[in-house]
């Protein structure tokens, strides 16, 4: 049986996590809530408080690790580029060595941000950014996956979480800004797909997730809101009002980490908002944000902008 939607997700102490990619928004925000359920998270990043990598954002690995433990955890900050194999092979040492295994994955390596241009056709684009996207949206993936996850299945219902951007079903008919993106983002639902085949045999799990419209640290810096105001942003992005905060998804990863069956999602796209329909958590608000329907059902429909029903 599953969770019945409404009860929290069973704690997590004893567990052990390695969220990659957790310097900030979405993966801070997973590294964060998975810490407030009790598991030891370990959180990796290029950005420390003594380097910072091309992003040049303030946000940090250390800083991540200290929230995981103050929400409750075990934080342990682990300075890696996930495009280096021979880092990723030593943090999979690491673990190994003061763990002796790993109970979830979470890959949310990401870093393309500020590498693709919105409807900009392949010929048009830039080849350099284009290409360096899909080295760090889709080979940091496969790099980790190869040396972490012989850790993973030593332990029967180990759990992957592909961080990705959409739904398998709303990406399977909409464009996605640019050929680049695209393509790396379906990648990281075709890499769950893969996995969940790999990984069934070990008692492994592996599914993909995406958030909603998300109020990371970039997306309120471009707003020109913090996360208390960020309600002033709609006054010009009437839409932003199914936004939702990092810690949603996060409390998704949670409620999939803490499910005893979650073996039913195997291979399976997933939305913050199914998850919170399904485990019953909200966001930090109290509230449910669907914005992948919204997207669907109002904004692409012409609609005014109203989350009545979708948060």
């Amino acid at each position: 049986m599953g969770l019945t939607p409404g009860t929290p997700a069973p704690g997590l102490g004893g567990k052990v996590a390695l969220v990659a990619g957790a310097t900030r928004g979405a993966g801070r925000g997973i590294a964060v809530q998975l810490g407030a359920a009790g598991a030891t998270v370990y959180v990796t990043g290029r950005t420390t408080r003594e380097r910072r990598s091309e992003y040049d954002r303030p946000e940090t690995i250390e800083e991540t690790a200290e929230r995981v433990t103050e929400a409750g955890g075990t934080g342990i900050a682990v300075p890696t580029d996930h495009l280096v194999p021979a880092q990723v092979r030593a943090l999979a040492e690491r673990i190994d060595a003061e763990q002796g295994g790993l109970d979830v994955l979470v890959n949310d390596i990401w870093g393309g941000e500020k590498l693709f241009a919105f409807d900009r056709p392949v010929w048009e684009h830039d080849l350099d950014d284009g290409l360096r996207l899909l080295r760090l949206g889709v080979d940091t993936h496969a790099i980790t996956s190869h040396f972490v996850l012989p850790l993973l299945v030593r332990r029967r219902g180990g759990l992957v979480v592909e961080m990705t951007d959409g739904t398998s079903a709303y990406n399977s008919e909409h464009y996605r800004n640019s050929y680049f993106y695209d393509l790396a983002k379906n990648s990281v639902l075709r890499t769950a797909f893969v996995l969940a085949h790999e990984l069934e045999p070990y008692g492994g799990t592996a599914v993909a997730l995406t958030p909603g419209w998300m109020r990371s640290e970039m997306m309120l810096d471009a707003f020109g809101v913090t996360e208390d105001t960020w309600r002033d942003a709609l006054a010009t992005v009437p839409h932003f009002c199914v936004s939702e905060s990092p810690a949603y998804v996060g409390r998704a990863v949670a409620a999939l980490a803490g499910d005893p069956d979650v073996a039913r999602w195997n291979g399976r796209s997933l939305s913050s908002g199914q998850a919170a329909q399904e485990y019953g958590f909200t966001d930090l608000d109290g509230s449910r944000p669907d914005c992948w329907r919204y997207l669907v059902e109002v904004e692409a429909a012409g609609k005014p902008a109203d989350a009545t029903g979708y948060r």
